[in-house]
């Protein structure tokens, strides 16, 4: 799986913490090699889009859809402002 940044997803992630970054590249290592990773708590929020939310850590998620080899990053912040983006 080859990981795809959209312009959002690099815009929220400079805006976090060094230490949150981090947390989320160890995250992103499991994503490419096992997108079913027990730490990921990987959901599908919208069936018809294919888009997933995984857990960063206790306070933080992102979302993603897989796409062929490619899996697109398009959002990640705390939990609480990622459930008011919702499906976006």
């Amino acid at each position: 799986m080859k990981p795809v940044f959209t312009k959002p997803f690099i815009r929220d992630y400079q805006g976090l913490s060094l230490q949150i970054q981090k947390r989320f590249d160890k995250q992103l290592a499991f994503l490419l090699e096992a997108p079913r990773h027990p730490s990921l708590e990987a959901r599908i929020i919208d069936k018809r889009k294919r888009i997933w939310k995984a857990k960063v850590s206790g306070g933080y998620r992102f979302t993603f859809q897989i796409e062929g080899e490619a899996i697109i990053l398009r959002r990640i912040g705390a939990h609480d402002v990622m459930e008011r983006l919702g499906r976006r």
